[in-house]
């Protein structure tokens, strides 16, 4: 029996564990005590750390699709045939002919988000897409524009705050995102111990909304009226305060002219919140001791996630609440992933071949790549490499591209599962994964409540024949590059973030990670402006021209609702027959599409609900459990019904990540756990268009009793 200590990377929260192991068996998991930044908290996710060590039905070795089925092949023989077949779609179509999309898992292994980049420069295409677009593109746009770079996130300061405002977000399901923050219930706990106050506006009370002093229901998609009218109640009542920030921030009178037409009078009854509420919560928030807002997937997945960001972090910056002790602060990681970053441009530099939607950080939005694999042309996607994702599952109209991905001539994944999406790939690459691998977490360090850092070792050694995510993908990048019989010269993981450790804030390197497996403290969140910032005035930008004339679609819709109000009785619009908005949600046991193949982590009553109120229920005359028909411009699931006053009238809600029934896949999901897939029902024509990002709580359903 030996005990060994490292993070689990299966979701942002990054929590210390310690695991017990004999020979090459796991016989435990706990939270470990010692760890500086968790503190001994963890979640039930944790376990999948074990499960998946020990699937059956994870892959291994490269699988090859034939008529017969799937085979296993060397590696070599898996190299040579996607070199063979790459380089021959690109001699006949072009580089724009491949494409290539990174899933979520990427940013959670440190061997796949070391080396995406060089692969997708290798590819020399145009068709890059991620996970970014599908969730949370709003927060690199406002940084961008706002502070200079978009991977310079302020972060909710949790543990001094006094007052913390939560917009779509539920930490208690996710452990944070984009607020890397073990055991939130603790931290909301401690606010309201010291005095403080947690609010939550969401259209579900929420597992977070639960623990909260107070929640808001709001109507979805109406996010942007309630932090235009507080902005505009702060402005109208001379409670503006920059503090600090006044001599590098720039656009105050701008802000205060493009929020003039949304005062909260008029707001209300479009948001569901009464400007009373509306103004009180502004002043709350500004007379707070210290205070942040955070907004995430609620307010990012909407046609106006990009402006509800900017709003966001707009509300922070006018009360001083920016780069301030309980408000909205820096990291300082060990691993600086902004060392060295200049202004540049990175927005519009070209557009998708169809839609013609813009490039932002290199990519262009998901909601574009079927319509680019299936529309015929010059620039067609013929070749489609994906990379830890599923996005069948986790990206709008997720049938459609299904349907694209069965049209292409050839689709390589690097994934250790055949899944919705791998079971179209002529080749599966298998990783070496979770426990037999080395961890520093590179991305949620940036996104922490507290400066840490730890190295994991790996707990067991990878299988003789496996290969590790960045010997894969070094691999593949070699091969599309090379023109001659040439090796690649593997680079670990290891060496770069050496490199980067001891040229980084603290002069740390990995041997004294090692020496301190449970991690080290490097302190709390400090004040680091204007010298963070990556403009070249080192100014922030309150009021960017970008985002202040998307306000024009936004008073243009502000328009269409008023007269909605005008045409239609209150009643009619709060209580629409069966034409309801739909939302997603999240589960603490699972993450996106990934956490699935394991019937300890899926027990239990099923999750896989639609969500309805009861007044709605009745009206349609649906009883707890009934099977819905619900349908969209897309498609339509049949779906248990689960009746709930945790959900407010004209809105459905269903979990993300569901749908294991699609044939062809290796998963062992049970028929009673496989649900159905809300991205069979959300559009890939309903975005943000100013971001490119998914709306995908802006899609309209009907919803009818089967």
């Amino acid at each position: 029996m030996f005990t060994h200590r490292r993070a689990c990377n299966l979701c942002e929260a990054i929590c210390g564990i310690v695991i017990e192991a004999e020979g090459n068996k796991i016989i435990s998991i706990q939270g470990d005590k010692s760890d500086p930044f968790s503190k001994g908290h963890i979640c039930p996710k944790v376990m999948g750390l074990k499960y998946v060590y020990e699937d059956p039905n994870r892959l291994k070795l490269p699988m090859q699709r034939t008529a017969s089925g799937w085979k296993k092949i060397s590696w070599t023989q898996a190299f040579d045939e996607i070199e063979k077949n790459i380089k021959k779609i690109v001699a006949q179509y072009g580089n724009d002919a491949l494409g290539i999309y990174f899933g979520n898992p990427s940013v959670h292994n440190t061997g796949t988000i070391l080396n995406t980049t060089a692969l997708a420069r290798a590819l020399k295409t145009k068709n890059i897409f991620s996970a970014t677009s599908a969730d949370q593109l709003p927060h690199h746009f406002a940084s961008w524009l706002m502070l200079g770079n978009p991977n310079l996130f302020p972060v909710p300061d949790i543990t001094r705050t006094d007052f913390m405002l939560i917009l779509g977000g539920n930490p208690l399901a996710s452990n944070g995102s984009m607020m890397t923050a073990p055991d939130v219930a603790h931290h909301l706990r401690n606010i309201q111990a010291r005095g403080g106050k947690v609010i939550v506006v969401d259209p579900r009370k929420t597992e977070t909304a639960e623990k909260a002093d107070v929640h808001y229901f709001i109507k979805p998609t109406t996010d942007v009226y309630l932090l235009l009218a507080m902005i505009h109640t702060l402005f109208d009542e001379n409670k503006i305060n920059l503090g600090h920030l006044k001599d590098f921030t720039t656009g105050v009178d701008i802000l205060r002219h493009a929020v003039s037409d949304f005062p909260a009078e008029k707001v209300a009854l479009i948001t569901g919140i009464s400007a009373d509420t509306i103004k009180q919560l502004a002043r709350d928030f500004a007379n707070a001791k210290s205070a942040v807002c955070y907004g995430r997937m609620g307010v990012s997945v909407q046609s106006f996630g990009g402006v509800c960001q900017w709003l966001v972090y707009a509300l922070n910056i006018i009360t001083g609440n920016f780069d301030k002790t309980g408000g909205a602060m820096f990291t300082t990681p060990a691993f600086d992933i902004l060392a060295g970053a200049k202004p540049r441009n990175i927005f519009g530099r070209w557009h998708s071949r169809v839609q013609k939607r813009p490039e932002f950080m290199g990519e262009l939005p998901v909601s574009v790549m079927s319509e680019e694999i299936l529309t015929p042309g010059a620039g067609q996607i013929k070749a489609m490499f994906t990379v830890c994702g599923n996005p069948v599952l986790s990206t709008p109209n997720g049938a459609q591209l299904d349907n694209a991905f069965s049209e292409l001539d050839y689709m390589v994944s690097v994934d250790i599962y055949i899944n919705e999406t791998t079971r179209h790939a002529n080749i599966i690459l298998p990783p070496a994964t979770g426990v037999e691998v080395m961890q520093y977490d590179v991305t949620f360090n940036t996104l922490a409540i507290r400066n840490t850092a730890k190295y994991s070792e790996p707990l067991f050694p990878k299988g003789e024949d496996m290969k590790y995510d960045w010997e894969i993908i070094q691999e593949l990048t070699h091969r599309i590059n090379r023109t001659d019989n040439s090796t690649p010269l593997f680079i670990s993981p290891d060496t770069v973030i050496d490199a980067a450790l001891k040229s980084g804030p603290y002069q740390l390197n990995i041997e004294k990670l090692k020496q301190h497996p449970e991690g080290i403290d490097l302190g709390d969140l400090k004040p680091q402006l204007p010298q963070k910032l990556i403009h070249a005035d080192k100014k922030i930008q309150l009021a960017p021209e970008i985002l202040v004339n998307d306000l024009e679609r936004v008073r243009a819709d502000f328009g269409f609702r008023i007269s909605d109000l005008e045409f239609c009785s209150v009643s009619e619009i709060q209580n629409p027959k069966s034409d309801f908005t739909l939302i997603g949600r999240r589960h603490l046991r699972d993450n996106n599409s990934w956490m699935h193949n394991h019937d300890k982590l899926m027990r239990g009553h099923n999750r896989c609900t639609a969500m309805i109120n009861p007044d709605d229920a009745a009206r349609l005359n649906i009883n707890d459990k009934d099977i819905l028909k619900i349908s969209s411009r897309v498609g339509t699931v049949n779906i248990p019904a689960e009746l709930t006053n945790q959900i407010m009238q004209g809105v459905v809600s269903i979990p993300h990540g569901y749908g294991h029934n699609r044939t062809g896949t290796q998963l062992d999901v049970a028929e009673k756990y496989a649900g159905v897939s809300l991205n069979d029902l959300t559009d890939e024509k309903v975005i943000d268009t100013l971001t490119g990002n998914a709306a995908f709580n802006s899609v309209r359903v009907v919803v009818e009793k089967v």
